[in-house]
């Protein structure tokens, strides 16, 4: 039986009221996902996420219901190609490019054609967003985790590859359902150790502490964000992809994928290679060498020594925050300046910019 989810589009759901719906709607899909497989009785699920929160969604659904289940991601998009009308050079970009190139035009630095031709070539096929966004960033760790097959996280969405993969993912299925491989057998501690390995090394969105958060959590295991810190700091981050670097999902699939970053790290005892997948084997069988050398680092010559994501604690964030670090110039990591407090009031009469309609307010320190 073939059923479908709702499935907020993050890159339309911005700068707007449908900026409050989308991680709203994961927990939804979640809903969906066992309400359906519960109702209709299913043996075992064949999930098949590609954006944001659709990919965590079907993740916390299987750990939820324990039933066999595989995940099998739409795959990443090609990214764009798009010539400079100043000097007539080509580059390569990705939705990224477009959000930059909008605040160009509001700055006056760039023409509304440019800015045409950009949002015309930046999403050149279907999949998700080209870049190490939610999206790809999900769809990678699901691979690293043990609930996708290998290559789920990198082969581009309009390669014949990518129908192989569903094909596979079809028929693995059914043996997991006859060898009663279900998710608790795979989603366990040292696996979600491997995630977050995978997460820093690649330079993963802030987001997925949010998702990884709430998956070990439907899973029963307990993560922390002190454990994050502990793996971050542990991880050298080997891949630098957009929107911190300028390579894009597509460079790392040619490169090797997420079986190679894996084979690198684990030259540093970094990965729990007995880990079971989707595959019905271990994650040390699927490991290979990364083919290029400058998409996948060597272990020993990483982009930097720490992991992608780090957790800041202070009196601005108590009980801690989330930032991509290797993806912020080295320039900001220390910054003395004007700050802005918001808030919330529940008086309407502020005198503070916000949103007198929900209360929102923010002061000028």
């Amino acid at each position: 039986m073939e059923f479908g989810t709702i499935g907020v589009c993050d890159s339309i759901a911005m700068n707007h009221i449908g900026m409050h719906y989308s991680l709203a709607s994961r927990e939804l899909i979640a809903d969906s996902v066992e309400v359906m497989a519960l109702g209709h009785a299913f043996d075992g699920l064949v999930l098949v996420p590609n954006c944001d929160k659709i990919v965590p969604g079907m993740l916390m659904a299987a750990a939820r219901l324990n039933l066999p289940a595989i995940v099998v991601s739409g795959g990443p998009m090609l990214a764009g190609e798009a010539v400079s009308p100043k000097d007539g050079a080509s580059r390569t970009i990705d939705l990224i490019t477009v959000f930059e190139s909008v605040g160009a035009v509001k700055a006056g630095k760039m023409s509304e054609s440019e800015l045409s031709a950009i949002e015309d070539a930046a999403c050149p096929t279907c999949g998700s967003c080209a870049g190490m966004f939610t999206a790809n960033s999900m769809n990678c760790l699901t691979e690293a985790i043990g609930m996708g097959l290998p290559g789920n996280g990198t082969i581009p969405a309009v390669m014949s590859a990518r129908l192989r993969l569903a094909k596979a993912a079809g028929m693995k299925i059914l043996e997991l359902i006859d060898q009663d491989i279900a998710p608790s057998r795979i989603l366990t501690d040292q696996a979600l150790n491997n995630a977050l390995t995978v997460d820093m090394a690649l330079g993963c969105s802030s987001n997925t502490v949010l998702h990884l958060t709430a998956i070990a959590k439907e899973a029963g295991l307990k993560l922390d964000l002190d454990r994050i810190n502990q793996i971050s700091e542990a991880t050298p981050h080997l891949c630098s992809l957009s929107p911190g670097g300028s390579y894009h999902v597509q460079d790392l699939h040619r490169a090797g994928g997420i079986a190679a970053v894996m084979g690198e790290l684990a030259r540093a005892d970094l990965i729990h290679t007995e880990c079971l997948t989707v595959s019905s084997e271990t994650v040390g069988e699927h490991m290979t060498r990364a083919i290029d050398p400058e998409v996948i680092r060597p272990i020993d010559n990483p982009f930097h020594r720490q992991g992608g994501l780090a957790v800041l604690y202070g009196n601005l964030a108590p009980k801690g925050c989330v930032v991509k670090q290797t993806a912020v110039d080295e320039e900001m990591l220390r910054h003395q300046g004007p700050g802005v407090r918001f808030g919330r009031r529940s008086d309407r009469g502020h005198h503070g910019w916000g949103d007198p309609k929900r209360g929102c307010y923010c002061d000028p320190l």
